[in-house]
């Protein structure tokens, strides 16, 4: 049986959640999003394996327009999706070339190394904001319809829940909460340049969402979130609305 879950969050929004333990030994899970564009496109961040159910989906959605490289360290997977989708654009950030085996994978833009101001495409539908202070040079991203943030290591919502969900054997998880003390002291001590963090945390929280859709932990979702901390007898999810939850976890950089 697939260990993957395929969820529609919203309207043209879907998620490919599984299994992942970073440095192969702590569970956080993992998950890629795949965006249906105004123009028809798919725009993915792809983070997890392209596997057959996977890309099954992502097909259905349409053409395969932009695949997005959210930091430095979530770049398992690109080589896929670059081999199965050649005709994309490969956007990812400028310090994932000083981590990733294969060199020959050819990115069409990068974070970090292009003008600040440079847009390559999607800008209509999904705004980003490249965080040159943060340890993994990481990119948050809204789309602006949905009002949802995506994002890779900016901000955790553990446990791992969904990510977990079809396990056949429990596993043990760790809890980090964007309002907790500890994933504020993370952030603080991931940031490389405090002036810069506070300059991107502040973007971001100036933009208007009501959803979190992290790579590792449980996106915020508050009707599958009830049903499936129902389901397990876990409250494992954010309550409050996306952009105060942002605000909690980056006060040290936003007050």
């Amino acid at each position: 049986m697939s260990d993957t879950v395929i969820r529609e969050v919203t309207k043209g929004v879907w998620t490919f959640s599984r299994p992942f333990a970073r440095y192969g030994v702590l569970p956080m899970g993992g998950r890629s999003t795949a965006i249906k564009l105004s123009d028809g496109g798919v725009w993915v961040l792809a983070s997890t394996p392209l596997t057959e159910e996977t890309k099954r989906k992502i097909d259905e959605l349409g053409q395969v327009k932009y695949i997005i490289n959210a930091d430095a360290v979530h770049h398992l997977f690109l080589g896929e999706f670059r081999r199965a989708y050649p005709d994309a654009k490969l956007i990812g950030v400028a310090d994932t070339l000083k981590h990733i085996d294969d060199k020959s994978i050819r990115f069409d833009g990068l974070w970090g190394r292009d003008s600040p101001d440079t847009e390559y495409g999607f800008e209509g539908d999904i705004k980003h904001c490249y965080f040159s202070g943060f340890r993994n040079k990481d990119v948050a991203f809204l789309h602006v319809a949905s009002k949802s943030l995506i994002e890779a290591d900016l901000l955790l919502n553990l446990p791992a829940t969904e990510q977990y969900s079809k396990c056949s054997r429990w596993i043990p998880q760790a809890t980090l909460k964007p309002s907790s003390w500890a994933q504020q002291k993370i952030l603080q001590s991931l940031a490389t340049n405090v002036e810069d963090m506070k300059r991107d945390a502040r973007t971001v929280a100036s933009w208007d969402f009501d959803r979190i859709i992290p790579c590792h932990g449980v996106s915020n979702n508050r009707f599958y979130a009830f049903i499936l901390a129902a389901y397990r007898r876990i409250q494992d999810v954010i309550e409050r609305d996306g952009n105060k939850a942002w605000r909690e976890a980056y006060k040290f950089f936003i007050d």
